[in-house]
């Protein structure tokens, strides 16, 4: 079994904490579907947002989910590039697997598409 990365985006139309708590919610509950994850393999999940975006932290999302409160969780802002997309939620989770890299699903929603085309779910 390896330790494996496996990305995440999605975005809001505003800085509001329930819209910002629903997208993250949504993001991770379609991570954990698309990639069959049991919990108990998850070592830790870094969370981000755009500097645009303060009304809530989003790993409160997470930890709402059944299990989810005994995994590390930590929220970061994002770097703030001139010209990058608004709005935006990304998450990073370390999962023991014995999945190779090309198996994993990464799910990018909304508008967060646009950042990894090339493996973009929606």
């Amino acid at each position: 079994m390896k330790v494996r990365g496996l990305r995440g985006a999605t975005t809001v139309a505003r800085n509001d904490r329930d819209e910002i708590l629903r997208a993250t919610r949504e993001l991770m509950e379609e991570i954990v579907r698309a990639n069959d994850i049991d919990v108990d393999d998850v070592a830790s999940v870094i969370l981000t947002m755009t500097p645009d975006l303060n009304a809530a932290f989003p790993a409160f999302a997470v930890r709402q989910l059944p299990g989810w409160q005994w995994v590390p969780l930590m929220c970061a802002t994002e770097i703030n590039v001139p010209g990058s997309l608004p709005r935006s939620i990304r998450v990073l989770v370390h999962l023991n697997t014995d999945k190779r890299q090309d198996e994993l699903v990464h799910v990018y929603l909304g508008e967060a598409v646009q950042l990894r085309p090339d493996i973009a779910t929606r």
